[in-house]
């Protein structure tokens, strides 16, 4: 959810801080790692296949088959 989108405003605190610190995170990562890291579409496809080496699209597939 975003900051725009929370219902509270504790809510919106919460998304506005988690924002920040995930901007600084990805900062600090880029500083140390000398390149800039996936945005977007293509950074959720990495992420995908870095924890089992499948992509989204493949195991989207194989969980719609039916059995």
């Amino acid at each position: 959810m975003g900051v725009k989108e929370a219902p509270t405003a504790k809510g919106k605190a919460a998304a506005k801080g988690f924002r920040q610190a995930t901007v600084r995170e990805e900062k600090k990562i880029e500083a140390s790692t000398g390149e800039d890291l996936k945005k977007g579409e293509k950074r959720f496809e990495e992420r995908s296949r870095s924890s089992d080496g499948k992509s989204a699209g493949t195991k989207q597939k194989s969980r719609d088959r039916p059995k």
